[in-house]
């Protein structure tokens, strides 16, 4: 029953009918033409900076379809990036098996705290998350032999020496970010995607009808520390820099305004909020003075006119037109 009630209450995870595809291959040929465009080296900074964000937005977005916050992500994403840098700067593995065992490593993590903090509900789950990252961030700090300390890792090596032009490596986040949106579509649509909303609506109720609740839980934790990880590997990589501050309670509650302002109730508010949220303070860096008022101001105004994310832009716009075009 509850399974059923969420399918039929439930966002769809993307516009049905012909449009869906159509859009979907649509904005697929405009990302891959993109870099041939716009060939400005920062420009095509940003638009790597968006891709690599949205693997840790999809992710956080996956937790949060279960009913819960977390406050701890930017610690799975720093095992992520120590893990990859490690095996190829300490261990002389090939960039692939560190970016797998990012990935592994995180889920590992992950499936030994879940079950504990898991078992944590509303405010309890977000102070126990901020807590269990703020405790990894400072084993970062502390153990210098390995991590270096709070001076961090520097002049890391691209995964592939031809993967030093900005351009190419675009795509290799282009492919992996491609990657795990479609997978977060196909999970999200599916039985299992129906059950986590079933949870989030009504845990008691989910359970209640045959969820296994906190197996699910467990495992949608699992998977999307996964994620995140592969985007630490990514990025370490890529900004050829990596220290414990880059891992803080920012960065995590950066991912969690990402998922609001573009919309919690669709897979596309973590991808239109990463947008928005990264590549708008990129782009007013010229205005320093003024950034962080305009960046206040934008916030305000979304938060004000568009309780539902970004996400709802189109919607409202259409109803402004259908209005308009009414009372002529």
């Amino acid at each position: 029953m509850a399974v059923q009630q969420a399918r039929e209450t439930r966002v769809p995870v993307a516009p049905g009918g012909w449009r869906g595809p159509a859009i979907a291959g649509c904005v697929a040929l405009a990302l891959l033409l993109l870099p041939s465009l716009i060939s400005e080296s920062f420009v095509v900074y940003i638009e790597t900076l968006v891709l690599l964000n949205i693997i840790g937005a999809m992710s956080l977005h996956l937790i949060l379809r279960t009913g819960q916050m977390s406050m701890g992500h930017a610690a799975f994403l720093g095992i992520g990036s120590y893990t990859s840098v490690l095996c190829m700067m300490s261990l002389g593995l090939p960039w692939i098996v560190g970016f797998i065992l990012a990935g592994a490593l995180s889920a590992l993590v992950a499936l030994v705290v879940g079950p504990i903090i898991l078992r944590l509900r509303g405010v309890y789950f977000v102070l126990v998350t901020f807590t269990f990252g703020e405790m990894i961030r400072l084993g970062m700090v502390e153990w210098a032999g390995l991590t270096g300390g709070s001076n961090g890792i520097f002049q890391i090596p691209p995964p592939w020496p031809a993967l030093a032009r900005p351009e190419y490596y675009y795509y290799l986040a282009l492919v992996v970010a491609g990657a795990c949106v479609l997978f977060a579509r196909r999970l999200l649509a599916s039985d299992f995607g129906h059950a986590m909303d079933a949870i989030k609506e009504s845990e008691t109720l989910a359970e209640a009808s045959g969820i296994p609740v906190f197996r699910i839980k467990v495992v949608v934790f699992a998977i999307a520390c996964a994620m995140i990880g592969l985007q630490g590997s990514l990025t370490a990589h890529f900004v050829h820099f990596i220290a414990p501050n880059s891992f803080t309670f920012e960065t995590s509650l950066q991912f969690v305004v990402i998922n609001v302002i573009g919309g919690l109730g669709s897979m596309w508010g973590p991808i239109v909020g990463t947008v928005f949220m990264v590549a708008l303070p990129e782009l007013l860096r010229g205005w320093a003075q003024y950034q962080w008022f305009l960046y206040g101001i934008a916030l305000v105004l979304v938060m004000d006119y568009l309780p539902g994310g970004l996400i709802q832009l189109g919607s409202r716009l259409a109803e402004l037109i259908r209005g308009k075009r009414e009372s002529a």
